[in-house]
């Protein structure tokens, strides 16, 4: 049976020790989040000096700002992963929480090749797995499996689209897949995100569901990318299959936005070059003995990071706190877990780990969204807890 257990060693990166780590922790004495700096094996409270993480990200070098910060060390990383999941915790003891605050939670779909023709059969399917398989061999056919090189927009695209508005197979994922416009969309209300060694959420409505390997940008409000994290972006297959209409229930339910284990700000060491070099994957181990791999690499990315961000925060939108915007992934599971054509969906219990060389592993045990911890800690509580502690 998978086992949910958080060490140093399988949650940081392979060079962590010249990374710039931020994170988020909680700490029962004072009843609210501080925002952490990772020093050597602890982690040091640096909410004095930058009483969000909103705040730190806004700082001209973040990185640079987050090493000169001066803090208060509040325990050892290991014993604070070691008591971060809710089956083992000590509630007079602080735990680790996802690395956002204020930032708003968007994401991008449909920004890969292989994301773009599953999301095209499951508008087909109306959130039947077993035709899946039959309509996944069609489109292939049709229009391949390998659009990586294809830029959207580009005239090649736009002759694609007439071809297969011919061929009457044309769709609305399609368009945002090619077109010039990306998708953009709310994944999660600021707060609401879960972070590593906690339940991430699975609607008890849906039948066909899967975990989403991705990477988080981190922007400022200015529109600078200034870090990364790693995310699942838990996706409700049958829902969003059922209309596209039904985006908000597939995406935005309780702990059902994944990011973590610490956002590792851009410096001479990490930059956005690196992100678009990565490889993200993916483990999911199932109480039934189920085990599924698979990656996700960001450089078959169909748009560039930076223009999704761009296209999300410009002058026609703002984003006063900044925001966290998930890339899309091109990692869609098929592989059949109960039955021949039954593809995969997950079972509660399901140990889901994600991770990057660069960023760590995020891992979250799948649950029930009304059996996860419920989100009781919004805008106005963290607001008023600073207010308290005198950091406003």
């Amino acid at each position: 049976m998978p086992e949910l257990a958080l060490t140093p060693r399988n949650t940081l990166p392979a060079d962590a020790a010249i990374a710039a780590l931020a994170g988020r922790v909680w700490r029962p004495d004072v009843a609210g989040p501080a925002v952490v700096v990772l020093r050597g094996d602890e982690l040091v409270d640096i909410t004095a000096a930058f009483a969000t993480m909103r705040d730190l990200c806004e700082t001209a070098d973040p990185a640079a700002a987050l090493r000169a910060a001066k803090g208060e060390a509040i325990g050892t990383l290991a014993d604070i992963l070691a008591n971060t999941p809710p089956a083992h915790r000590d509630a007079t003891k602080p735990w680790l929480l996802a690395p956002l605050d204020l930032q708003a939670v968007k994401a991008a779909g449909v920004t890969f090749a292989v994301s773009m023709l599953e999301r095209v059969i499951e508008e087909k399917a109306r959130g039947n797995p077993a035709a899946a398989a039959t309509i996944r061999e069609e489109i292939g056919k049709l229009i391949g499996d390998d659009l990586s090189k294809l830029k959207p927009g580009s005239p090649e695209a736009m002759h694609l689209k007439d071809v297969l508005i011919k061929q009457g197979a044309w769709s609305q994922y399609l368009e945002v897949g090619i077109g010039p416009d990306a998708e953009i969309f709310t994944k999660a209300p600021p707060m609401s995100a879960v972070g590593t060694g906690v339940d991430a959420g699975l609607h008890p409505a849906s039948t066909w569901n899967n975990p989403e390997p991705e990477i988080v940008l981190i922007v400022a409000s200015t529109g600078v990318i200034v870090g990364a994290a790693l995310g699942n972006d838990v996706n409700l297959r049958d829902v969003e299959g059922r209309s596209a209409l039904l985006l908000g229930k597939a995406k935005d339910n309780n702990a059902a936005a994944a990011v973590g284990p610490f956002i590792r700000f851009f410096d001479a060491g990490f930059s956005l070059d690196h992100v678009r070099r990565t490889t993200v994957t993916l483990t999911v181990e199932g109480e039934d003995g189920f085990k599924l791999e698979g990656s996700s690499s960001i450089a078959k990315i169909s748009r560039d990071p930076a223009d999704l961000a761009a296209q999300m925060l410009n002058p026609n939108h703002q984003y006063p706190d900044g925001a966290a915007l998930y890339l899309g992934t091109m990692f869609a599971p098929i592989k059949d877990r109960d039955t021949p054509g039954g593809g995969f969906t997950h079972k509660y219990g399901d140990i889901v780990t994600i991770a990057a060389p660069e960023l760590g592993a995020l891992v979250n045990c799948m649950r029930r969204t009304d059996e996860c911890e419920p989100w009781t800690f919004g805008v106005s509580h963290l607001m008023r807890n600073l207010a308290k502690r005198g950091l406003l």
